[in-house]
């Protein structure tokens, strides 16, 4: 059985101004870059394989090579592509965690609230003979 292997080393690098990730995959025989979006232009593309190169993170090969038509250096392949961004189980984990404490406690407090409106909110107003006595005025007398 022939299985081939290769050596591949993945690099990802971030670029905030051009809310931009990119994944570099350096193989033995080819280059892959997968930008998150489509930020670079055909002279930033070709500015950054040649630092790659330049940085030691691709072979020094690269780092001269003319354009090809496909809009990378020859060997180079350049995707804009963001399924490679996979959030890591933990992280999701914990995230679910604290969603579920939050609106919990949310929905606690919102029923705590609810439930002080209806036993200590304002009452009706009363016409009862001990209310018009509060209000200075004997029971049975009239106002003038």
């Amino acid at each position: 059985m022939n299985a081939s292997t290769t050596n591949s080393q993945f690099y990802e690098f971030c670029f905030p101004k051009l809310d931009t990730l990119v994944q570099v995959e350096a193989a033995d025989e080819a280059v892959v870059i997968r930008a998150s979006r489509d930020t670079f232009s055909e002279e930033r593309k070709a500015r950054f394989i040649r630092e790659l190169a330049a940085e030691g993170f691709i072979s020094d090969d690269y780092r001269w090579s003319p354009l090809g038509s496909s809009g990378g250096l020859g060997g180079v392949r350049w995707l804009v592509d963001f399924r490679w961004l996979k959030l890591d189980p933990l992280v999701i984990a914990r995230t679910r965690r604290f969603m579920i404490r939050l609106l919990s406690g949310a929905i606690l407090a919102w029923l705590m609230m609810i439930g002080l409106v209806f036993l200590c909110g304002p009452k009706s107003p009363a016409t009862s003979p001990a209310t018009v006595v509060s209000a200075g005025v004997p029971p049975g007398g009239s106002i003038r």
